[in-house]
């Protein structure tokens, strides 16, 4: 096999969850270009449709898939729909998730002012919003012994992240989910199916825009503080996700499961001197 054959996803059927945010959106683009057949899975129909249009008239094949991460039967008719279309699901990247407000800690609250109900939704929607597709669209990969399987952690992953406490837990969680699992396929569907996890830093989406920049286009205290520690002194641009996202998607990774990559300009290993 070349070197240019190692990273290359022809013939390949991705499908991607919450593939219609800022992130989601990028790994659908870079995995198209790369080769792969790509589902663009969200709740959001006309935005995975316009999504999926602008993939076909740029010569991918791309389909839109209106599902709810946390909806069984929702699930399992879109994995239908995949395979009915494209023949298979190679590469599932589990790019759901959010947050919420009741499960953050404000500067002027503290831990005993904390929502349980919105910190188990953030939990349930990061969570068990990647164990539930995960469950739902490896069943043929299962069958075949063969797969990739992309979780989206987070900087979260490796230590709390101060006031987004429902957050944190989640994604604490799904690096754990992602190296037992990977683990578990090995064991027992073997070496065919691979799974592995990205944590972005610190990255402008949706969710934390607010938090982190003021209307403006300065930077809040938090967002500032985020810049500090990160040694690039920037953040991250959504396209700088896919070089990674690619590589463990491909045969270039052959031999990597049960790995939590940063893509965050340094900011994991930074202690702030």
């Amino acid at each position: 096999m070349n070197q240019a054959s190692l990273f290359s996803l022809e013939n390949k059927t991705a499908i991607i969850t919450g593939g219609t945010g800022v992130l989601g959106q990028s790994m659908v683009k870079g995995l198209s270009a790369a080769g792969a057949s790509v589902a663009i899975l969200g709740r959001r129909k006309e935005a995975a449709e316009a999504l999926a249009m602008e993939i076909r008239l740029s010569g991918g094949k791309a389909l839109a898939v209106q599902a709810d991460v946390l909806d069984r039967s929702q699930l399992e008719n879109a994995r239908n729909e995949v395979i009915n279309a494209f023949g298979s699901i190679d590469i599932l990247v589990n790019a759901a998730g959010g947050n919420m407000p009741g499960a953050v800690i404000a500067p002027d609250k503290n831990f005993f002012d904390l929502n349980l109900g919105d910190f188990q939704k953030v939990v349930d929607l990061n969570l068990m919003g990647t164990v539930l597709p995960t469950q739902v669209f490896t069943e043929d990969m299962a069958k075949r012994r063969k797969g990739v399987i992309i979780n989206i952690a987070s900087m979260a992953s490796f230590r709390p992240i101060t006031r987004v406490v429902g957050y944190s837990a989640a994604k604490a969680g799904v690096e754990n989910f992602t190296e037992w699992l990977a683990v578990e396929m090995a064991k027992k569907f073997g070496e065919g199916i691979r799974v592995n996890a990205i944590s972005p830093g610190f990255f402008l989406t949706e969710q934390n825009r607010t938090l982190l920049s003021n209307p403006d286009g300065s930077w809040t205290a938090r967002g500032q503080a985020a810049i500090n520690q990160t040694p690039f002194a920037r953040f991250g641009k959504s396209e700088e996700l896919i070089g990674t996202l690619v590589f463990l998607c491909s045969d270039a990774s052959a031999f990597v499961t049960g790995v939590n990559i940063p893509v965050d300009g340094g900011f994991n290993v930074f202690c702030g001197v």
